[in-house]
Formats: C-alpha cells, structure tokens, sequence
C-alpha cells in the first residue's frame, strides 16, 4: 500500500530528527531555523510544483468543485468544532483549544508531502485551494478561541501570508498556463523535494523534548484524538465520495482530514494565552498516532 509505505519513510525520518536532537546535532534554534526554511521556501515551493508542468488531467470544472468543497469542509468542522468539546466535556479554560485543534490540521508539513507522494504533484493544487479558508480562518477564528472571548482587531496583512500568497500565484499559473523556463520549473521543483524531510526531522526532534509516555495518560486527548484521526475522515471522505467522481480530490480531502493536529495551534496558544500545554501534547500525540491512522482509514474508505 502506497500510504503506508510512505508513512513509514516519514516516521523513519522523524526518527531520524529525534536521533538528530539526541546526538545534538539539531538544538531548538537549528530547528526552528529548519521550520522557517519549510514554511517560507521549501512548502511555497512544493505549492507551485502541483501547477508547472502538466496539469493536462485537471479540469477548470474541477478548481470549482475543489472550492465549493474546501467551503463546506471548513463549514463542517467549525460546527464540529463546536460540537465536539461540549460531547467531551472539555473544560471552559481548554474549550477554545480543543475547537483549534479540531478544524486546524498540520496539512502543509505532512499533508502536502503525502499527497504528493501518493496522488501526484498535480494533485497539489487542490490542497493549496484547501489551505486559503485554511490560513484566512486561522488567523481570525482560531485568535478569537485561543484568547477566550477577548476581542482582536481583524487584520488583512494576517490573512495575507507567504502560504495564502503562493497560493494565489498557483491558482494564477494554472488558470492562465502560464509558461516558465525549464530552468525555474526545475529549480521549484529541487526546492519542493526539501519540505518532507526537513519538516519530519523538526517534528521529530520536538518529540526529543516531551515525556512521550505521558502523552497517553490524557483520556480525553485520546478520545478525542480517535474522533479527529478516525471517526471525522472515515465519515467525511465516505460522504464526499457521493457526491465527487474525482478519486484524487477524494484523495485530498481524506488526507486534509486524516493529519494530525497542526503545529500552529501550540504557536497560537502560546501567543494569546490558549492552553498551551494541551496543544503541544495534542500536536505530538496525534502526529504519532498519525502514522497508524492514516493508513488505515486510506484503507477503509480510498479501495474499491
């Protein structure tokens, strides 16, 4: 199965990180260092790679559907988002938290690299459409529930960042088939290869500072990480099937469900006050579990 052998050449590299951490031959600044090259050259490259070359195979009706998707998706899992901490009886002061961590996946450091390894480069243009509402609601809904009802000012320069930007500039590629030089489309594409290995080596080497053991004494973290890994995915990428005759939009949309807890959650917590400590535990413990689950809901719900 190509899902899970590619899980396994992540976890591997991830253990390579945490290895990496132990010998000291990473350090929290040599990995923070690494995180900025991801999000800043690495991941914007991987974005543009899904659009140079050929994209004979995806069709404008497509880009549509993909959006009109991405809006019901983001729509469901803000009521579930809702839903879920109350069903689970989550404490006032960890509410807004847990609704973070329910609607903000790590898409871009381990969802782009699986689906470009199992589905394509091509394949990456409908994720990037998916990480739009992804960063404009990041950073207004999920601000709002990590400062637990104190008000912020809504920003634009906060929406428009580096991974919204490359997104537009995908879009814009592929709408317009704008042509490039083999020699930019070559050097996108060498910069795309970096995201997958550098980003699980950061993941792992964060695992180096945490009591792992620990992390499975959370009752309701692990409730709850069940219902984000299995029970959402299994049940959402069924439904889309219904109504998508499109096997690697399914596709996308299983793995936008299917990943872990996004690594921004803990970096917002800790910026305006939210549970930080919850978020980091619910950052590492679903990305490990990440590596069983997403397997075998691609099994269940992407065969036949």
């Amino acid at each position: 199965m190509i899902v899970l052998q590619q899980m396994a050449v992540l976890f591997i590299i991830m253990m390579i990180g945490f290895w990496a951490f132990k010998k000291d031959m990473i350090d929290s600044v040599t990995s923070k260092k690494l995180s900025g090259i991801v999000v800043k050259i690495a991941n914007p490259a991987m974005i543009l790679s899904g659009v140079i070359g050929d994209t004979s195979q995806i069709q404008g009706s497509d880009l549509i559907l993909t959006v009109t998707a991405s809006i019901i998706l983001y729509l469901a899992l803000l009521a579930i988002g809702t839903i879920l901490p109350k069903v689970l009886s989550i404490p006032e002061k960890s509410i807004g938290t847990y609704r973070v961590m329910t609607i903000f996946s790590n898409i871009g450091f381990i969802g782009f690299p699986i689906i470009s390894a199992v589905y394509g480069s091509s394949a990456l243009l409908y994720a990037s459409i998916f990480l739009i509402p992804y960063n404009v609601l990041i950073y207004t809904y999920g601000i709002q529930m990590m400062k637990q009802g104190e008000k912020e000012a809504f920003h634009w320069k906060k929406i428009i960042n580096i991974g919204v930007v490359f997104c537009i500039i995908a879009i814009f590629i592929f709408i317009t088939n704008l042509p490039l030089p083999n020699w930019i489309a070559n050097t996108i594409s060498t910069l795309s290869n970096l995201t997958a290995p550098l980003s699980m080596m950061v993941i792992g080497a964060s695992f180096a500072t945490m009591n792992i053991k620990k992390l499975f004494c959370d009752a309701k973290l692990l409730l709850f990480s069940a219902v984000k890994l299995l029970l959402l995915p299994i049940i959402g990428t069924l439904i889309a099937k219904q109504f998508i005759d499109n096997y690697a939009l399914c596709g996308v949309i299983m793995i936008m469900l299917s990943t872990p807890v996004g690594s921004m959650t803990a970096m917002l917590a800790q910026e305006y006050n939210g549970d930080y400590e919850l978020a980091s535990k619910g950052v590492a413990i679903t990305t490990l579990l990440s590596v069983l689950t997403i397997p075998i809901v691609s099994a269940l719900v992407m065969n036949g």
